[in-house]
């Protein structure tokens, strides 16, 4: 095995979840999902698939039914993207490594802003890339960007920025002010622009359908690869479904990787991933409005207990916070509120040396009250 490999790090949260997994007594929230299940029609949709005998290859780039709803689901709220942007991958991850392959050699700088989850930076450096953070910064437990530092980070010898915003762990969400100076400034340097946007409809500015977007402002032909996923905003993180909205000139070579890759996207899944395009102008905006009731549940209870330090997040699916007392180990106090207080959260430096000392909640619960009941033992933890 490669050295690279070898020298990767566990997953540090799940070095947590596997202290707690097959306990009754312990609240979970360290995992990025909701303990909603996927819609009833889309599953519906698989197993009648799966029945009329779809076990065999599809296209590469995804069945074109679903590739055409995509291009109109995106379209609906960003710029117009046709079909010849659109790929469809086995999970938002994969998409975001097949862009990665697609886009760095060893040797390139890759500029990535953090804390970040940890597979994006992972993947850079599979790929042999020099990996340059720009960090985020909080204060008074909100996180927030040095636009400034960030534009001096990237130069010509920058290959790709990578960005997740509605960012995961911290909530932190580009302005489209923002996001046009990055742009402009990457169109300077050559570099391109790798988006995590998965979170973009969990996003709670009053009136808005989705977070500010690089498709509000990039042209076909931008060095603008933007990443998607079926799993948070439709609840289909087991299904592995997501897709990619590229330049056109790109499109043969993503089909050759995800060939490389994957060879396609389950059929079954694709068209369970058909029927949740067909729902979203419903079904999304539910799920926001739920989401952000158990924000607005979680975040007040939270700023409540003595020496916590959060912020509201304006998108996403976690509260990023810090105990003042509790020492800089997250991973270790991440353990201790599993095996002392049945509460299961996820470290935040799994999401790199930025977020050490924090911790990430996951709010996305079918049933605030689960989220009541968590800050309680939370509190009996403290000794409050």
């Amino acid at each position: 095995m490669r050295d690279l490999i070898s020298e990767l790090p566990t997953s540090k949260i799940r070095l947590v979840a596997n202290a707690g997994i097959g306990r009754d007594d312990v609240l979970a929230f360290w995992f990025g999902e909701s303990d909603e299940v996927t819609p009833e029609p889309v599953r519906e949709a698989a197993a009648e698939s799966l029945r009329r005998g779809e076990t065999f290859y599809a296209h590469n780039l995804g069945l074109l039914e679903l590739r055409e709803a995509l291009a109109g689901y995106t379209s609906a709220l960003h710029r117009p993207v046709g079909v010849e942007r659109i790929a469809v991958t086995s999970s938002g991850v994969s998409a975001l490594m097949i862009a990665t392959q697609a886009l760095v050699s060893p040797g390139d700088e890759v500029v990535a802003v953090v804390p970040l989850w940890p597979n994006l930076v992972a993947q850079a450096a599979i790929m042999g890339a020099r990996v340059k953070r720009v960090s985020l910064t909080p204060q008074a437990g909100a996180w927030g960007l040095d636009l400034q530092a960030l534009l001096d980070a990237i130069t010509p010898a920058t290959k790709v920025l990578l960005v997740n915003a509605p960012n995961n762990p911290t909530g932190w969400t580009l302005t489209r002010a923002e996001q046009q100076v990055l742009l402009d400034h990457c169109r300077k340097t050559g570099t391109w622009i790798v988006a995590d946007e998965v979170y973009e409809r969990l996003y709670y500015a009053y009136g808005a359908k989705a977070a500010p977007s690089f498709l509000d402002l990039a042209a076909p032909e931008d060095r603008v690869v933007v990443i998607h996923s079926f799993s948070k905003s439709f609840l289909m993180t087991g299904w592995r479904l997501g897709w990619m909205v590229l330049p056109p000139a790109l499109l043969d070579g993503v089909a050759k990787l995800i060939e490389f890759n994957t060879s396609c996207a389950p059929v079954f899944v694709q068209r369970g991933g058909m029927v949740a395009a067909g729902m979203a102008n419903d079904f999304v905006p539910e799920l926001a409005a739920r989401m952000k009731t158990c924000r607005n549940t979680l975040l007040p209870l939270l700023q409540a207990l003595p020496g916590v330090s959060v912020a509201s997040p304006l998108g996403g699916m976690y509260a990023f916070f810090r105990l003042e007392g509790q020492g800089d180990d997250s991973l270790t106090l991440a353990k201790r509120l599993v095996t002392e207080a049945g509460l299961g959260l996820a470290p935040g430096a799994a999401f790199g040396d930025e977020g050490e000392g924090w911790l990430r909640w996951c709010f996305a619960s079918r049933d605030p009250q689960r989220l009541v009941d968590g800050v309680a033992r939370l509190r009996s933890f403290l000794g409050l």
